[in-house]
């Protein structure tokens, strides 16, 4: 332990491609995936052989099998088995959580290093008997004689044996996210036009960003592929606009398959340390993480359910005595093109910023050209929990390719929360 707090350094990133669901990834779990993502950073890195003092991480689409994926992991790489590992999960935000996490047991001198991961998949899903059956086979299995087991059985009806699929949406409301996010559009007044523009913007800047180079050191190629997948470089506005509504119908419908994200497989994996344990193993730092901040809203009383990072930055930005327009780059993740528009709105609202955030001020206008800049989930995918350290590694890379600056991390996630994060570097 340490009496004072230390900086925490983030090393850098590496995931797998991320690929649309129930195609390339068919046949891998979230075990193999996270191992292939953790695998790419002990690559990328040279830490084959290593004790970390802890890897953090989880998935959001499990099966009863997944226990402590983290460690499951871990075991299926090249580091030292006598690495800990802990599994956890903050649905879309679980991975940019066990970084905060882990960057605050560096910074009080808990450990000197960590790997922040996440992985989902939504082809390799935990399909379930219903509540009833699966109590009769309890009972079977506790059963001492043939008579108990077929009296486990009794009133048994065939339509028991109808499978649960897991459902995307949230269980106090029923409603789907990309339903929740339709009732933040219309709330916002948040055109189709504007959606589909944020969208076709983001699929450009990524496939640009692979053409330049940009994602070489962060995507490992894996699995038989090399880059994401889900990127339309052809894309256009006017293919957008020929999409039909996806959550809702009617004239107010706007969130299509096309300014939201897509079902996605993948993992990734995010380095931090103290700054001693980089120096001592030759790692540059490529930017700092000095701040972090979780929210929540009541969207069960009707708030927005992805509104909770516009509060988690703010809240952020008092404690750390920041303007929302210090920064040189805004990582804001792409849940759907709406879910965007309604945070800068709400930031650029002085109704919103005064009875909600408790500002005398908005927060104001931020620089679009300064907004993911590589694109970011809607062109890339959302692997749920491995989006949070995709995020992290890219601004990561993107202060280090920059000589330095400073970033803001915002993402939203499942159950009305938000996680936010700072990194720089002078």
């Amino acid at each position: 332990m340490t009496d004072s707090l230390r900086r925490i350094a983030v090393i850098g990133g590496s995931r797998i491609p991320f690929c649309r669901s129930n195609t390339v990834y068919s046949e891998k779990t979230n075990l193999d995936m996270l191992s292939g993502a953790i695998e790419g950073l002990v690559r990328r890195f040279g830490l084959d052989g290593l004790k970390i003092d802890e890897v953090v991480g989880g998935a959001v689409t499990t099966h009863s099998k997944d226990f402590n994926l983290a460690r499951e992991a871990l075991l299926s790489t090249s580091l030292s088995p006598l690495t800990p590992g802990t599994t956890l999960q903050q649905a879309c935000g679980t991975s940019l959580q066990a970084a905060l996490m882990l960057g605050a047991k560096i910074a009080t001198g808990q450990i000197e290093c960590g790997i922040a991961s996440g992985s989902d998949t939504t082809s390799d899903p935990p399909i379930t008997f219903g509540r009833k059956f699966a109590q009769r086979l309890v009972k079977a299995g506790a059963a001492r004689s043939a008579k108990q087991r077929l009296r486990a059985f009794r009133g048994f009806r065939p339509s028991e044996l109808k499978p649960v699929l897991p459902a995307n949406q949230e269980p106090r409301t029923g409603l789907s996210m990309g339903g929740h996010c339709e009732r933040m559009a219309r709330e916002w007044a948040i055109p189709r036009e504007e959606q589909d523009q944020l969208a076709l913007e983001s699929h450009l800047k990524a496939a640009r960003a692979y053409n330049d180079g940009f994602f070489d050191r962060l995507v490992q190629p894996w699995g038989g592929v090399t880059r994401d997948n889900n990127i339309r470089a052809d894309s256009t506005l006017e293919k957008l606009a020929a999409l039909k509504t996806a959550f809702s119908k009617g004239p107010e419908a706007t969130l299509t398959a096309g300014n939201s994200t897509p079902l996605t497989d993948g993992a990734s994996a995010v380095l931090l340390a103290s700054e001693e344990w980089a120096e001592k193993h030759d790692l540059p730092v490529q930017a700092w993480l000095t701040g972090g901040r979780t929210a929540a809203v009541d969207f069960v009383q009707d708030e927005g359910l992805l509104m909770a990072p516009t509060i988690a930055v703010s809240e952020l930005l008092e404690r750390m005595g920041l303007a929302l327009q210090d920064f040189d780059y805004y990582e804001v993740h792409e849940a759907f093109a709406a879910q965007v528009l309604c945070t800068l709105k709400a930031w650029e609202s002085p109704d919103y910023c005064r009875d909600r955030l408790g500002r005398d001020e908005p927060l104001g206008v931020i620089d679009r050209e300064k907004l993911n800049i590589h694109g970011s989930s809607l062109a890339v995918g959302h692997p749920f929990a491995a989006t949070g350290a995709r995020i992290l590694g890219t601004l990561g890379q993107i202060i280090e390719d920059a000589g330095g600056g400073r970033g803001l991390i915002s993402v939203c996630t499942a159950g009305g929360m938000g996680v936010a994060a700072i990194l720089e570097k002078a």
